[in-house]
């Protein structure tokens, strides 16, 4: 790897991002970490920089608001950092029925997860011009390619990032730019999703990883411009029975689930 360069990684402090950060930090790459304020991504960003002695600056933004990913863009310029791997990161989840959420929470949503990843693209893109070869790595999801109950917003968000990748991959090709799309199946990223995690089926819990398994592959991946980056076997494996499933029996294990969901709501509120 290039010593005078920085690999920028978005929603860095925690889970999946943190993990990429140790992973790129143990390759010796510089790095650019962004995350929102009082996340202690200052410590964290020192940590690296005594344990593997690279540089490691820390920005503390909320990429939600759209200014603020001009506000990076900028500081790192002044700075004179340049930038040669871009990896869209951060991204905010949900497994929630459609009702269950608010408008503001939905907005938000689609903002940090599509709008984040276009802007943050858009702004370094010259500058990922000028160093090249470079690389973009964008965070999608397994849930893309399925239609899930609870996910349909962030589900949707997901297939942007996947449609937006690809096509994206084939127009900066020709000027030596690499972007590549990861879609990890469920990750033990935080408690909350470890907790849900529990009361999942056996299949479910199988088939989750820890990021620190999952970080590895997506920047070997990265790096050897792999196009679709898909980790764990399960996880291959479930994209594979989906070809094989025929679409109507497809919904009749969906019906049949939202039936279970019903019926479990109704005890509920009795």
């Amino acid at each position: 790897m290039k010593t005078n360069v920085y690999t920028l990684i978005t929603g860095a402090s925690e889970g999946f991002g943190k993990a990429l950060a140790v992973e790129c930090a143990s390759r010796k790459m510089n790095l650019i970490l962004v995350a929102l304020p009082g996340t202690q991504l200052k410590c964290f960003a020192n940590m690296l920089k005594e344990n593997y002695a690279i540089d490691a600056v820390a920005i503390e933004k909320d990429l939600s608001v759209e200014e603020n990913c001009l506000a990076v863009y900028t500081e790192v310029v002044e700075r004179n950092f340049n930038v040669n791997i871009l990896i869209n990161n951060v991204g905010l989840g949900s497994t929630m029925l459609f009702k269950e959420g608010s408008l503001d929470f939905y907005q938000k949503q689609v903002k940090l997860n599509v709008m984040t990843a276009t802007v943050m693209t858009y702004l370094f893109l010259d500058m990922l011009r000028s160093n090249s070869p470079s690389y973009i790595l964008n965070v999608g999801s397994l849930c893309c390619f399925f239609y899930l109950m609870k996910k349909q917003v962030y589900g949707a968000t997901k297939s942007y990032i996947y449609f937006f990748s690809k096509s994206l991959r084939r127009e900066l090709s020709p000027e030596y730019i690499n972007v590549s799309v990861i879609c990890p199946g469920p990750m033990n990223t935080n408690k909350s999703v470890t907790s849900l995690n529990e009361t999942n089926n056996w299949l479910t819990r199988m088939s989750t990883m820890n990021p620190e398994e999952v970080a590895p592959i997506a920047i070997e991946g990265l790096l050897n411009k792999k196009e679709v980056i898909i980790p764990g076997f399960l996880n291959q494996f479930f994209l594979f029975l989906d070809l094989m499933i025929p679409s109507f029996l497809k919904r009749m294990i969906t019906d049949a689930q939202m039936r279970n969901l019903a019926s479990v709501s109704a005890v509920q509120r009795n």
